[in-house]
Protein backbone atom coordinates (compact mmCIF):
# COMPACT_ATOMS: atom_id res chain seq x y z
CA UNK A 1 0.00 0.00 0.00
CA UNK A 2 1.40 3.41 -1.16
CA UNK A 3 1.58 5.50 2.19
CA UNK A 4 1.40 9.13 1.94
CA UNK A 5 1.57 12.37 4.58
CA UNK A 6 -1.02 14.43 3.79
CA UNK A 7 -0.69 18.28 5.16
CA UNK A 8 -3.87 19.16 6.95
CA UNK A 9 -4.75 22.80 8.18
CA UNK A 10 -7.86 22.33 9.27
CA UNK A 11 -9.71 23.44 6.51
CA UNK A 12 -12.06 21.99 3.71
CA UNK A 13 -9.41 21.89 1.14
CA UNK A 14 -6.85 19.52 3.05
CA UNK A 15 -9.42 17.74 4.60
CA UNK A 16 -10.87 16.58 1.01
CA UNK A 17 -7.20 15.82 -0.25
CA UNK A 18 -6.75 13.20 2.92
CA UNK A 19 -10.18 11.88 2.42
CA UNK A 20 -10.08 11.53 -1.23
CA UNK A 21 -6.68 9.82 -0.42
CA UNK A 22 -8.14 7.43 2.29
CA UNK A 23 -11.20 6.39 -0.20
CA UNK A 24 -8.30 5.83 -2.96
CA UNK A 25 -6.32 3.56 -0.58
CA UNK A 26 -3.50 4.77 0.09
CA UNK A 27 -2.01 4.66 3.84
CA UNK A 28 -2.28 8.37 5.29
CA UNK A 29 -0.80 10.21 7.94
CA UNK A 30 -2.14 13.62 9.01
CA UNK A 31 0.32 15.97 9.52
CA UNK A 32 -0.38 19.84 11.12
CA UNK A 33 2.41 22.23 11.04
CA UNK A 34 1.71 24.31 14.36
CA UNK A 35 2.74 27.65 13.10
CA UNK A 36 1.55 30.27 15.51
CA UNK A 37 -0.85 31.22 19.01
CA UNK A 38 -4.08 32.19 18.46
CA UNK A 39 -7.30 31.97 15.87
CA UNK A 40 -6.63 30.59 11.93
CA UNK A 41 -6.47 27.64 10.19
CA UNK A 42 -3.23 27.03 10.30
CA UNK A 43 -3.28 27.63 14.36
CA UNK A 44 -4.79 26.35 17.63
CA UNK A 45 -8.46 26.11 16.06
CA UNK A 46 -7.41 24.53 12.89
CA UNK A 47 -5.53 21.81 14.72
CA UNK A 48 -8.67 21.07 16.38
CA UNK A 49 -10.24 20.63 13.15
CA UNK A 50 -7.19 18.22 11.68
CA UNK A 51 -7.14 15.84 14.50
CA UNK A 52 -11.16 15.56 14.30
CA UNK A 53 -10.74 14.33 10.50
CA UNK A 54 -8.13 11.90 11.61
CA UNK A 55 -10.37 10.44 13.95
CA UNK A 56 -13.03 10.34 11.31
CA UNK A 57 -10.71 8.82 8.55
CA UNK A 58 -9.53 6.64 11.92
CA UNK A 59 -5.83 7.87 10.32
CA UNK A 60 -2.56 8.83 12.50
CA UNK A 61 -2.20 12.49 13.19
CA UNK A 62 1.02 14.16 13.80
CA UNK A 63 1.66 17.64 14.93
CA UNK A 64 5.14 19.24 14.45
CA UNK A 65 5.64 22.14 15.94
CA UNK A 66 6.90 24.84 13.51
CA UNK A 67 6.76 28.05 15.38
CA UNK A 68 10.36 29.03 15.33
CA UNK A 69 10.78 28.11 11.90
CA UNK A 70 7.63 30.04 11.16
CA UNK A 71 8.94 33.22 12.99
CA UNK A 72 12.56 33.34 11.53
CA UNK A 73 11.31 32.52 7.70
CA UNK A 74 7.48 34.58 7.38
CA UNK A 75 7.39 36.96 10.92
CA UNK A 76 10.99 37.98 11.07
CA UNK A 77 10.73 38.52 6.72
CA UNK A 78 7.78 40.46 6.63
CA UNK A 79 8.98 43.22 9.46
CA UNK A 80 12.37 43.29 8.09
CA UNK A 81 10.74 44.22 4.45
CA UNK A 82 8.03 46.34 5.46
CA UNK A 83 10.55 48.26 7.63
CA UNK A 84 12.96 49.04 4.27
CA UNK A 85 9.86 50.07 2.40
CA UNK A 86 8.46 47.22 0.24
CA UNK A 87 5.75 44.66 0.34
CA UNK A 88 7.14 41.24 0.91
CA UNK A 89 5.36 38.09 -0.16
CA UNK A 90 5.24 35.45 2.34
CA UNK A 91 3.20 32.80 0.65
CA UNK A 92 5.84 31.65 -1.72
CA UNK A 93 8.29 31.53 0.97
CA UNK A 94 6.12 29.84 3.65
CA UNK A 95 5.71 27.09 1.15
CA UNK A 96 8.92 26.19 -0.03
CA UNK A 97 10.88 26.67 3.58
CA UNK A 98 8.37 26.55 6.02
CA UNK A 99 5.66 24.05 4.97
CA UNK A 100 6.78 21.71 1.52
CA UNK A 101 10.52 21.97 2.75
CA UNK A 102 9.89 20.39 6.60
CA UNK A 103 7.06 18.18 5.81
CA UNK A 104 8.38 16.42 2.85
CA UNK A 105 11.53 15.87 5.47
CA UNK A 106 9.93 14.77 8.32
CA UNK A 107 8.08 12.06 6.36
CA UNK A 108 11.00 10.71 5.23
CA UNK A 109 12.81 10.51 8.63
CA UNK A 110 10.48 9.75 10.90
CA UNK A 111 7.41 8.24 8.76
CA UNK A 112 8.98 6.33 6.18
CA UNK A 113 7.46 7.50 3.23
CA UNK A 114 8.50 10.13 0.35
CA UNK A 115 5.66 11.39 -1.04
CA UNK A 116 3.77 14.12 0.86
CA UNK A 117 0.24 15.99 -0.28
CA UNK A 118 -1.68 18.82 0.55
CA UNK A 119 -4.98 20.81 -0.91
CA UNK A 120 -3.52 23.53 -2.99
CA UNK A 121 -5.12 24.19 -6.49
CA UNK A 122 -2.00 22.89 -8.71
CA UNK A 123 -1.20 20.25 -10.60
CA UNK A 124 2.28 18.52 -11.29
CA UNK A 125 3.26 16.79 -14.43
CA UNK A 126 6.43 14.61 -15.35
CA UNK A 127 8.07 15.54 -18.47
CA UNK A 128 9.73 12.56 -20.05
CA UNK A 129 11.57 14.31 -22.59
CA UNK A 130 12.95 17.20 -20.71
CA UNK A 131 13.76 14.88 -17.37
CA UNK A 132 11.94 17.44 -15.18
CA UNK A 133 8.30 17.95 -13.24
CA UNK A 134 6.54 21.06 -14.02
CA UNK A 135 4.22 22.59 -12.42
CA UNK A 136 0.76 23.32 -13.86
CA UNK A 137 -1.85 25.90 -13.00
CA UNK A 138 -5.03 24.05 -11.63
CA UNK A 139 -8.61 23.63 -13.63
CA UNK A 140 -10.37 25.90 -11.59
CA UNK A 141 -8.69 29.10 -12.53
CA UNK A 142 -10.33 30.92 -9.66
CA UNK A 143 -8.73 28.86 -7.05
CA UNK A 144 -5.24 28.47 -8.84
CA UNK A 145 -2.90 28.78 -6.64
CA UNK A 146 0.72 27.92 -8.81
CA UNK A 147 1.59 32.01 -8.13
CA UNK A 148 2.53 30.56 -4.75
CA UNK A 149 3.90 27.33 -5.61
CA UNK A 150 6.66 28.37 -8.33
CA UNK A 151 9.41 28.46 -5.57
CA UNK A 152 9.25 24.65 -5.06
CA UNK A 153 12.61 22.61 -6.22
CA UNK A 154 12.20 19.73 -8.33
CA UNK A 155 12.64 17.81 -5.22
CA UNK A 156 9.91 19.17 -3.68
CA UNK A 157 7.37 18.59 -6.56
CA UNK A 158 8.78 15.24 -6.78
CA UNK A 159 7.95 14.25 -3.72
CA UNK A 160 3.96 15.73 -3.76
CA UNK A 161 1.19 15.47 -4.57
CA UNK A 162 -2.24 17.75 -5.02
CA UNK A 163 -5.29 15.60 -5.24
CA UNK A 164 -7.14 18.48 -5.80
CA UNK A 165 -5.68 20.17 -8.99
CA UNK A 166 -7.83 18.89 -11.63
CA UNK A 167 -11.64 19.53 -9.48
CA UNK A 168 -13.16 22.91 -8.69
CA UNK A 169 -13.79 24.32 -4.98
CA UNK A 170 -17.67 23.43 -5.76
CA UNK A 171 -16.43 20.42 -6.53
CA UNK A 172 -14.27 20.17 -3.31
CA UNK A 173 -16.86 21.08 -1.15
CA UNK A 174 -19.26 18.31 -2.55
CA UNK A 175 -16.78 15.57 -2.24
CA UNK A 176 -16.32 16.50 1.57
CA UNK A 177 -20.09 16.57 2.09
CA UNK A 178 -20.36 13.44 0.37
CA UNK A 179 -17.29 11.92 2.85
CA UNK A 180 -19.74 13.61 5.34
CA UNK A 181 -16.89 15.86 6.97
CA UNK A 182 -17.25 18.37 10.08
CA UNK A 183 -14.85 21.09 7.64
CA UNK A 184 -17.64 20.56 4.64
CA UNK A 185 -19.56 23.73 5.36
CA UNK A 186 -16.46 25.37 6.59
CA UNK A 187 -16.08 29.01 5.78
CA UNK A 188 -13.29 29.73 3.03
CA UNK A 189 -10.36 31.20 5.27
CA UNK A 190 -8.18 34.47 4.37
CA UNK A 191 -5.34 34.11 1.66
CA UNK A 192 -3.00 35.10 4.70
CA UNK A 193 -2.87 33.20 7.60
CA UNK A 194 -1.75 36.41 9.79
CA UNK A 195 -4.72 38.23 8.33
CA UNK A 196 -6.72 35.97 9.63
CA UNK A 197 -5.35 35.51 12.87
CA UNK A 198 -4.46 39.34 13.74
CA UNK A 199 -7.85 40.52 12.00
CA UNK A 200 -5.28 43.10 9.77
CA UNK A 201 -1.87 42.84 8.32
CA UNK A 202 -1.87 46.66 9.60
CA UNK A 203 -2.85 45.59 12.98
CA UNK A 204 0.25 42.45 12.59
CA UNK A 205 2.42 44.98 11.93
CA UNK A 206 2.26 47.40 14.38
CA UNK A 207 3.21 44.84 16.83
CA UNK A 208 6.39 44.81 15.91
CA UNK A 209 7.06 48.08 13.99
CA UNK A 210 6.67 51.24 15.92
CA UNK A 211 4.49 54.04 14.03
CA UNK A 212 6.83 56.75 12.83
CA UNK A 213 4.92 59.92 11.50
CA UNK A 214 6.30 61.24 7.94
CA UNK A 215 5.14 63.11 4.50
CA UNK A 216 3.01 62.10 1.92
CA UNK A 217 4.26 64.16 -1.07
CA UNK A 218 3.65 64.31 -4.65
CA UNK A 219 5.64 63.65 -7.16
CA UNK A 220 7.70 67.34 -7.05
CA UNK A 221 8.15 67.34 -3.03
CA UNK A 222 4.97 68.90 -2.09
CA UNK A 223 3.58 67.63 1.12
CA UNK A 224 -0.20 67.05 0.66
CA UNK A 225 -0.38 64.87 4.38
CA UNK A 226 0.63 62.93 6.93
CA UNK A 227 0.88 58.87 7.46
CA UNK A 228 1.41 57.29 10.46
CA UNK A 229 4.20 54.97 9.08
CA UNK A 230 5.16 53.50 5.54
CA UNK A 231 4.35 50.10 6.49
CA UNK A 232 0.29 50.51 6.59
CA UNK A 233 1.06 51.52 2.77
CA UNK A 234 1.68 49.60 -0.69
CA UNK A 235 2.14 50.43 -3.92
CA UNK A 236 -0.87 51.08 -5.90
CA UNK A 237 -2.44 51.92 -3.45
CA UNK A 238 -5.66 54.77 -3.95
CA UNK A 239 -7.97 54.23 -0.25
CA UNK A 240 -7.21 55.11 2.88
CA UNK A 241 -4.66 57.91 2.09
CA UNK A 242 -6.27 60.80 3.91
CA UNK A 243 -5.55 63.73 1.46
CA UNK A 244 -8.01 65.12 -0.81
CA UNK A 245 -7.12 66.03 -4.54
CA UNK A 246 -8.79 66.66 -7.66
CA UNK A 247 -7.84 63.47 -9.02
CA UNK A 248 -6.84 60.11 -7.82
CA UNK A 249 -3.86 59.52 -6.56
CA UNK A 250 -2.12 56.10 -5.91
CA UNK A 251 1.22 55.08 -3.68
CA UNK A 252 3.93 54.92 -6.42
CA UNK A 253 6.88 54.88 -4.25
CA UNK A 254 7.95 54.55 -0.58
CA UNK A 255 10.77 56.08 0.55
CA UNK A 256 12.25 54.25 3.84
CA UNK A 257 15.24 56.30 4.35
CA UNK A 258 13.31 59.93 4.12
CA UNK A 259 9.84 58.12 5.39
CA UNK A 260 7.97 59.26 2.77
CA UNK A 261 4.89 58.23 0.90
CA UNK A 262 5.03 59.68 -2.88
CA UNK A 263 2.01 59.63 -4.58
CA UNK A 264 1.06 60.54 -8.03
CA UNK A 265 -1.79 59.09 -10.40
CA UNK A 266 -2.20 56.08 -12.20
CA UNK A 267 -0.29 57.10 -15.44
CA UNK A 268 2.36 57.85 -12.48
CA UNK A 269 2.34 54.73 -11.07
CA UNK A 270 2.96 52.41 -14.57
CA UNK A 271 6.29 50.71 -15.47
CA UNK A 272 7.01 49.02 -18.53
CA UNK A 273 9.87 46.65 -17.18
CA UNK A 274 11.23 45.67 -13.72
CA UNK A 275 14.00 43.26 -12.41
CA UNK A 276 13.70 40.37 -10.72
CA UNK A 277 16.03 38.46 -8.55
CA UNK A 278 15.93 35.44 -6.32
CA UNK A 279 14.51 33.41 -9.03
CA UNK A 280 13.31 30.18 -9.06
CA UNK A 281 13.02 27.94 -12.49
CA UNK A 282 11.01 25.49 -11.32
CA UNK A 283 9.39 24.14 -14.97
CA UNK A 284 12.65 24.07 -17.15
CA UNK A 285 16.19 24.71 -16.69
CA UNK A 286 17.51 28.66 -16.43
CA UNK A 287 17.72 30.60 -19.48
CA UNK A 288 20.66 31.84 -21.22
CA UNK A 289 18.78 34.13 -24.05
CA UNK A 290 15.16 35.68 -24.01
CA UNK A 291 12.11 34.05 -24.04
CA UNK A 292 8.79 35.19 -24.12
CA UNK A 293 6.21 34.38 -21.08
CA UNK A 294 3.24 35.80 -20.05
CA UNK A 295 4.09 37.42 -16.12
CA UNK A 296 1.67 37.39 -13.23
CA UNK A 297 3.11 40.29 -10.76
CA UNK A 298 0.05 40.19 -8.33
CA UNK A 299 -1.72 36.66 -7.15
CA UNK A 300 -4.98 38.46 -8.62
CA UNK A 301 -4.15 40.34 -11.21
CA UNK A 302 -3.54 38.59 -15.17
CA UNK A 303 -0.96 37.91 -16.78
CA UNK A 304 0.68 39.46 -19.56
CA UNK A 305 2.81 38.94 -22.37
CA UNK A 306 6.33 39.66 -21.97
CA UNK A 307 10.21 38.98 -23.07
CA UNK A 308 12.19 37.55 -20.45
CA UNK A 309 15.91 38.56 -20.45
CA UNK A 310 18.53 37.52 -18.12
CA UNK A 311 21.04 39.99 -16.92
CA UNK A 312 23.80 40.01 -14.70
CA UNK A 313 24.25 38.16 -11.12
CA UNK A 314 21.27 35.81 -11.50
CA UNK A 315 18.51 38.37 -11.92
CA UNK A 316 16.19 38.92 -14.97
CA UNK A 317 14.69 41.89 -16.74
CA UNK A 318 11.10 41.71 -17.21
CA UNK A 319 10.17 43.78 -20.09
CA UNK A 320 6.28 44.30 -20.62
CA UNK A 321 4.41 44.29 -24.26
CA UNK A 322 2.41 47.47 -22.00
CA UNK A 323 2.69 49.36 -19.29
CA UNK A 324 1.62 47.60 -16.06
CA UNK A 325 0.38 49.79 -12.79
CA UNK A 326 1.55 48.59 -9.14
CA UNK A 327 4.66 46.74 -10.25
CA UNK A 328 5.60 46.42 -6.14
CA UNK A 329 9.28 45.97 -4.91
CA UNK A 330 8.95 42.34 -2.71
CA UNK A 331 5.96 40.79 -4.31
CA UNK A 332 6.70 37.81 -6.56
CA UNK A 333 6.90 37.74 -10.53
CA UNK A 334 5.40 34.79 -11.98
CA UNK A 335 6.74 33.09 -15.72
CA UNK A 336 3.75 31.34 -17.40
CA UNK A 337 3.88 29.54 -20.56
CA UNK A 338 -0.13 28.57 -21.52
CA UNK A 339 -0.74 26.40 -17.91
CA UNK A 340 2.88 25.78 -17.15
CA UNK A 341 4.81 27.97 -14.56
CA UNK A 342 8.35 28.47 -16.02
CA UNK A 343 9.47 29.87 -12.80
CA UNK A 344 9.52 32.98 -10.73
CA UNK A 345 11.28 35.34 -8.25
CA UNK A 346 11.21 38.48 -6.23
CA UNK A 347 10.81 41.76 -7.97
CA UNK A 348 13.51 44.22 -6.89
CA UNK A 349 13.81 47.40 -9.05
CA UNK A 350 11.55 49.70 -10.61
CA UNK A 351 12.02 50.61 -14.06
CA UNK A 352 11.21 54.44 -14.66
CA UNK A 353 10.08 53.76 -17.66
Amino acid sequence: MNKVVVGLSGGVDSSVAAATLHHQGYEVIGLTLWLMKGKGQCCSEGMVDAARLCEELEIPHHIVDSRDVFQENIIDFLVSGYQAGITPLPCSQCNRAVKFSPMLDYAKKELGTDKIATGHYARINYDHQSDRYQLLRAVDRHKDQSYFLYDLTQELLAGSVFPLGNQTKEETRRVAAEFGLATADKPESQDLCLVEAHGSMQTFLDRYINQKEGDIVDMTGNVLGKHTGIHHYTIGQRRGLGIAAAEPLYVVKLDAVMNRVIVGDRHAGGRLECTVSRLNWVSIAEPTAPIPAEVQIRYRSKPVPAQIIPIENSRIKVIFAEHQFGITPGQAAVFYSGEMVLGGGIIEVESQT
